[in-house]
Order: structure tokens, then C-alpha cells, then sequence
């Protein structure tokens, strides 16, 4: 019984949030959600060239050898270090297959 009231609770604390969310964007269609928010964060981060392989899906030496037969794949380099930028890169890599 007492689960149940914890749920109960759980649940329209939740939907209080949801409705407050939808009620404060409104009158403004466009407004960016909190998803669409932590997305953004993304578009700024850089990949260091030792974790790219992770981000691809692929081993260490597939990665090099894409990076090395694909010179135009998005890139900074700041200190010497290579940098991938994450946004690009997704991007990047969903264009090559075409």
C-alpha cells in the first residue's frame, strides 16, 4: 500500500512536470525542449583522436586507416593533437556512405 502511494506520487510529480513544460512554451511553438537542449551540448564537443574509434563503432586500426584514406574528414588540431569535432563528424559519417 505504501508502494502504491510512492508510485501514485511519483507519477503526478512527473506529470506536473511535463504539463508546466508544455505550459511554459506555449505561446512559443519553437522553443527548444530539454532534449533539443542536451543535443546542443554535443555540438561543441570535441573527440580526441586516441577515442575516435569509439565514437565510429570500429577498432583502433579500422579508424586509422579511414582517417588516413579520408583526408577530408572534419578535423582540428590544437597543440598538435588532433580533435574531432563530434556534430561534424556524425555528420560526416552518415554523408560518407552516399
Amino acid at each position: 500500500m505504501e508502494l502504491d502511494l510512492l508510485l501514485l506520487g511519483a507519477g503526478i510529480a512527473a506529470a506536473g512536470y511535463f504539463i508546466g513544460d508544455g505550459l511554459k512554451n506555449f505561446k512559443n511553438p519553437h522553443a527548444k525542449s530539454l532534449i533539443d537542449s542536451l543535443n546542443e551540448e554535443d555540438e561543441h564537443e570535441l573527440i580526441r583522436e586516441n577515442d575516435v574509434h569509439h565514437f565510429m563503432g570500429i577498432s583502433k586500426e579500422d579508424a586509422k586507416s579511414l582517417i588516413q584514406e579520408h583526408s577530408d574528414i572534419p578535423h582540428v588540431i590544437i597543440n598538435h593533437k588532433v580533435y574531432y569535432p563530434k556534430a561534424k563528424l556524425r555528420k560526416w559519417l552518415l554523408n560518407l556512405g552516399e
